[in-house]
Formats: structure tokens, C-alpha cells, sequence
């Protein structure tokens, strides 16, 4: 089933894997992220990189650190591997294993800040309402100014690392039983590898609600803030879904039998990608699983919903495309030598990023459609779906 792929396009200019890879909001560039220390900065019109963000030139010494928030020079770079990258239309953000956060300028390359305070490795970050928002190993999460690059509130109060994170925006809290100061702000809500995940208010800094059920580390988190509700995927097998105003737990998704490692939102349905192989879809309101998407050969690792396909990669190197209402498999893409860390679709363009250091693009078009679903019992799902944001984890070297 499903015939093979051909990579329209192989970067391989990175030297390490690629831990992370982000589309800005525009769709004319990527960034990626790499364990050789360096981002990079990629066109959408042709597959090149336009940019790139590194520590030091080859052959020169490195540079002495720069103080928070001066204006650098494009060699002013991380001085270690880069965890996690968000793009921005006209900034670029990394942070790394060298306890910093970097934010760059998109044209030229250049170095415009370093956000430092972290004591330990820095996990992810999170851009949104002019805010930086950040998880790091060293317990902590951290919201900064984005234009003056200070510390602007801690959150302490995870037992350890801290992995993910997601916001919920002021706007979308009508209600909410705080204080008006205290939710102007919004909310942030952290995952850890304590099993607990937190929910934080962002104006005063003070935890608003634990949310406890987790018997393993909670890996990915995704928000859908319409309801308040978040839900975690854990090293336990299951997928929650919680009140993050309460803080009760909703429901629980029991049938994985491993790690969950990713999660996709769409549209009231829970996409969950496991160490199992599999993907399992959930209904939101109901926790009745109505899908389960095989043919992995190994964890799954990433997961990206785009014009009702379902692309997942893989611990086994590759790629896949699912039919996202029958569960049919499309297309797999084989090329990468490593795992999949992270994917994005782009028009008809699929990205993705690999263990192996390349970041490779795909064509997508003709992926074949299947038939209409006979009548009967089960539940047609084509009309339940919009595109939105995935989450996935760090590099998993494949068995």
C-alpha cells in the first residue's frame, strides 16, 4: 500500500541532526535547528538556505559572550546544540543546550539578543502576545520581554525538568474564576517530567492549578482554548484531557501501549503518536478512539494535519502520508538515514527534518483519495477537520 516518494529537494548543509523545524506565519521561510550548534534559514520559493545563524566562523576562535539584550554580530551564536526553534515573520528564535535563548534578525542574520537565566539546558520556547516563554531542565519555566530581552516572571514549582509548553491568551479566558489582574496576563501551562503538568498564571507568576493523574513523565502538551482545555501525552501510555481553570481531570485515552510522543488538535479531534507505532484518533468530547493509523515500523515521532492528510514521521526514517478520514495509506517518503524529528507542510510541499541532518522536501500533489465510506455505522469525519499545530519531541534514536 502506497506507493514511495520522491525527495523534490535534499539540504544537507548542517553538519548534526536537526532537532526542530518551524514555518513563519507568512510561509516564505523555515528554520532549523541543529545539534552542530547552528540554525539556518530556508526559502519556501526554492528549497535554499538564505541565512545562516552559528557561533563562529570555521577557523576563527570563539568569540567572548555578549551581555542580555546588546545588538551582535551574526557570529554572536549558541555554543552549543540547538533544542528548539520558532520563526517568526520578522525574527527568528532559538535556544539551546548552552542555558540561552537567541533571537535573530531574519535578513541579515544578525544576533539581536540573548536571553539568559536559565542554569541548565533550555527545552522549548514559545513566542505569542509580545511575550517569550520558555522550559528548561533546570526546573524552571521563564516568561521574558521579547524587545528588552529581561526576565520578566519565574515559575517554579516542578520537582523536574520541565519539557513543554503551550499559552492560553487573556481573550481567550472570558469567565475565568480569577481576578481580572490576575488573568490579564493569560495562562501558561508547562509539562514535566515529574508527571505533573502546571497551570500558571503569567501576570503574578503564581501556580493557578496542578494537574496530577500522570503516572510517567508528560512529554507533549496541546491546548484547545475555546474550552479550556489542555491535553498531555505521557511515558504512562495515555493521552488526558483536563480543565485548565479547575484543574480537573476530564477524561482519560487508554489504548497506546507506549509512550505517547506527540500530539496534533484538530478541530475537536486528538491525533496521538506513540512509541507503540501507531496514531491513534480521539474523539475530544467523548474519549471514543475512532481510528487508529498502523504501518509504522517504529515510534512515532512527529505528526502534521494539512487539507485532510495526515503526515506522521517516524523513528524508521521515513515519512507518511494517511488518508485522515479513512485511515488509508497514501504515500510513504524514504530517503532520510535517521529518525523524523519534525515535519511542516507548505502548499503542496512536505518538510521534513531528520536525526541524519538533512532537511528534505517532498511533492504531495496526486496523493490519492479514498473512496467515500460506505453507508452504515461509522462516523464520516471529513467535515471535523481544519489545520492547526502539532507538538512533537526531541530526537529518539531509532532501534
Amino acid at each position: 500500500m502506497g506507493g514511495g516518494g520522491s525527495a523534490l529537494r535534499v539540504c544537507a548543509e548542517h553538519r548534526g541532526g536537526i532537532n526542530w523545524l518551524s514555518l513563519s506565519p507568512d510561509g516564505q521561510r523555515l528554520l532549523t535547528g541543529s545539534e552542530d550548534g547552528t540554525a539556518r534559514l530556508w526559502s519556501t520559493a526554492d528549497g535554499r538556505c538564505c541565512a545562516l545563524l552559528q557561533a563562529f566562523a570555521p577557523g576563527l576562535k570563539r568569540k567572548r559572550a555578549c551581555p542580555p539584550g546588546s545588538r551582535l554580530a551574526p557570529s554572536a551564536g549558541h555554543e552549543s546544540y540547538v533544542t528548539f526553534c520558532q520563526l517568526e515573520n520578522e525574527a527568528a528564535f532559538t535556544c539551546s543546550a548552552d542555558r540561552t535563548i537567541r533571537k535573530w534578525d531574519v535578513l541579515t542574520g544578525r544576533c539581536l539578543q540573548v536571553f539568559r537565566g536559565h542554569t541548565s539546558s533550555v527545552n522549548r520556547i514559545l513566542v505569542a502576545n509580545n511575550q517569550l516563554f520558555s522550559s528548561s531542565y533546570d526546573r524552571t519555566a521563564r516568561a521574558w520581554s521579547v524587545d528588552k530581552g529581561q526576565v520578566a516572571r519565574e515559575f517554579r514549582g516542578h520537582r523536574n525538568c520541565v519539557l513543554t509548553l503551550a499559552y492560553s491568551a487573556p481573550w481567550d479566558l472570558p469567565g475565568a474564576p480569577f481576578e481580572e489582574e490576575a488573568g490579564a496576563g493569560g495562562l501558561l501551562v508547562t509539562g514535566s517530567t515529574d508527571g505533573t503538568a502546571k497551570v500558571w498564571q503569567v501576570a503574578s507568576g503564581c501556580c493557578h492549578q496542578t494537574l496530577r493523574g500522570h503516572t510517567g513523565a508528560v512529554l507533549c502538551l496541546v491546548l484547545d482554548t475555546p474550552s479550556h482545555m489542555a491535553f498531555t501525552g505521557s511515558t504512562d501510555a495515555t493521552v488526558r484531557a483536563w480543565d485548565i481553570l479547575s484543574g480537573a481531570q476530564l477524561r482519560v485515552f487508554r489504548e497506546h501501549r507506549g509512550s505517547v510522543i506527540c500530539l496534533e488538535l484538530v478541530n475537536r479531534h486528538v491525533y496521538s503518536g506513540s512509541a507503540d507505532r501507531t496514531v491513534k484518533c480521539w474523539l475530544v468530547d467523548t474519549g471514543e478512539r475512532v481510528r487508529t493509523f498502523a504501518a509504522h515500523r517504529h515510534s512515532v515521532s512527529a505528526l502534521k494535519y494539512h487539507a485532510g492528510t495526515l503526515f506522521t514521521g517516524s523513528g524508521d526514517a521515513r515519512a507518511r502520508a494517511f488518508d485522515a478520514e479513512s485511515g488509508a495509506l497514501q504515500r510513504v517518503f524514504r530517503g532520510h538515514a535517521f529518525i523524523i524529528n519534525c515535519i511542516q507542510v507548505h502548499g503542496q510541499v512536505l518538510y521534513t527534518a531528520s536525526h541524519d541532518g538533512a532537511l528534505r522536501l517532498w511533492d504531495v500533489r496526486g496523493l490519492p483519495r479514498a473512496p467515500p465510506p460506505r453507508p452504515g455505522p461509522q462516523r464520516s469525519l471529513s467535515r471535523l477537520f481544519s489545520n492547526k499545530v502539532g507538538c512533537a519531541t526531541g530526537p529518539l534514536q531509532p532501534a
